[in-house]
């Protein structure tokens, strides 16, 4: 017989078993503060490598349930005093480390009432979280936005070698699509709502009402940076902040960022998704789209528009493999496919004219003024409103009907509008990336460059990189200074 004192080990160690509700290994498991094992004990499972213990707040309250963490199964009730506490952030904890024996996970509830909250547990890395790179805002009508998830997969770039050195054709297609892609969703809600302000979890924004329809979803390569989904949202209402997230596999979360929409007087329509500009995503002063389009796309766009576009860049390719790209080098770190897509993005931004108009919090943030081919020193600029904010003014000029339109095979747009000028940098990335002979030059910052574009937002007047007012051609709360494709 055994002796009592172990028995009462053995039918401790039984109990504790039975106490404690086991997490499996690589899922999630949802639980409220109200509905808790007692104790709220979890126990973890015995894995040489290392686990990540994740939790995500999936409803908001003043009080919320804290969270501790130990990786000896020794510990039965680990809190503050003897084991690590799982900080959170915007409603998201994670941590790290190795279960030889197993481990145990403890909730404190905290006086949280009725508060729900997911625990992951996995070996591939952080179930939940906050992905570093943003959303990417395209544009807005009066109703309609278009904005794209981060890059989620990068796209093999085959560089081309002499002798048979090949560059995309002019009208390019896109990139075969991946055959495997994470599920991504976006959440769009207007900003009045607060939903910036509650838990930034997965499991917290699906919940949320959300704003808009979607009218277009497709997967897109607009850069090098990768593969995106992008989205075509349409019900929105006019002169109204919203603010976008964007859910990967429900758990991981980008954002927030946040637009507006366009007043209702605004009448210049989205183009987007054309394989030969894929970084075209924005308003051009287009009369509406035919048949009752919603959009411009690559197949309602007139023929008298992308003719001469891709016979441009048709001609340019032509001319620049006249130089003996890949055996002979003008430039260490740039060659002619580097030029080439330079300039197709610089031809795409001034060919397809950016419509815009100022933001409802800064009406009179825009150069009412046109600079005069011969003026020089002129740049970004501040001005302070009658709040005494000061606000940066966006590279945007009026147009009048009667006003030639900066590309000539653009038609007659019909009515006023405001044109939102193309940053000097997607010039000077041509400039330095295309070989001397092709005789490509910019506009001088000191000289004529703001007669034709944004001159001083992202790189300083005086050239220094990223040492403008703004530092970036647009950010994250929705302020577009000039257009960078």
């Amino acid at each position: 017989m055994l002796p009592e004192s172990l028995l009462c080990l053995l039918s401790a160690s039984i109990t504790y078993a039975q106490a404690t509700q086991a997490l499996a290994l690589n899922s999630v498991a949802s639980f409220n503060s109200q509905r808790l094992p007692n104790p709220p004990l979890f126990s973890l499972p015995q894995q040489q490598e290392q686990l990540s213990i994740t939790i995500a707040l999936c409803s908001d309250s003043s009080s919320k349930p804290r969270f501790f963490v130990s990786n000896s199964s020794d510990t039965a009730t680990p809190d503050d005093s003897g084991s690590t506490e799982i900080q959170l952030q915007d409603g998201n904890g994670s941590w790290n480390g190795r279960f030889a024996n197993g481990g145990v996970l403890s909730v404190d509830t905290n006086g949280a009432e009725g508060v729900s909250f997911d625990i992951g547990v996995s070996t591939n890395g952080p179930i939940h979280g906050t992905l570093t790179a943003l959303p990417f805002f395209g544009d807005t009508t009066s109703n309609q936005a278009i904005l794209s998830s981060p890059p989620f997969l990068k796209i093999p770039l085959v560089e081309p070698s002499y002798p048979n050195y090949t560059l995309p054709a002019a009208n390019m297609l896109q990139p075969s699509q991946p055959t495997t892609f994470p599920n991504l969703t976006v959440i769009i809600s207007p900003t009045s709502f607060g939903i910036a302000n509650g838990p930034r979890t997965g499991c917290f924004l699906s919940a949320q009402q959300t704003s808009g329809t979607i009218a277009n979803e497709t997967l897109w390569a607009r850069d090098e940076e990768g593969w995106r989904r992008q989205w075509l949202m349409g019900g929105l209402t006019p002169s109204t902040n919203y603010t976008a997230f964007v859910l990967q596999d429900t758990t991981k979360v980008s954002g927030p960022i946040y637009f507006s929409t366009k007043s209702a007087a605004f009448t210049c329509p989205l183009v987007h998704s054309l394989s030969y500009c894929p970084g075209v995503a924005y308003t051009v002063p287009l009369p509406a789209p035919p048949n009752g389009d919603i959009a411009y796309d690559s197949t309602n766009l007139p023929t008298t528009l992308t003719t001469p576009l891709l016979s441009y860049l048709a001609n340019f390719t032509t001319t620049l493999t006249t130089f003996a790209c890949g055996r002979d080098w003008y430039s260490p770190i740039m060659g002619c496919d580097d030029c080439q897509r330079e300039y197709r993005k610089w031809l795409c931004s001034i060919s397809f004219t950016r419509c815009s108009e100022p933001s409802p919090g800064n009406p009179n943030g825009f150069t009412a003024t046109p600079a005069q081919p011969s003026a020089t020193g002129l740049s970004a600029s501040v001005k302070t409103d009658v709040s005494g904010a000061q606000r940066v003014l966006s590279a945007l000029l009026p147009q009048e009907t009667r006003d030639t339109q900066r590309n000539p095979f653009l038609p007659a747009m019909g009515s006023p509008y405001m044109m939102l000028l193309p940053c000097l940098e997607q010039c000077n990335a041509v400039d330095r990336a295309c070989p001397p002979f092709v005789g490509f030059k910019c506009p001088t910052n000191n000289f004529n460059a703001a007669a034709s574009y944004g001159v001083g937002y992202i790189d300083s007047a005086d050239g220094d990189q990223f040492g403008g007012i703004t530092g970036s051609a647009q950010d994250r709360w929705g302020n577009v200074w000039c257009n960078m494709i």
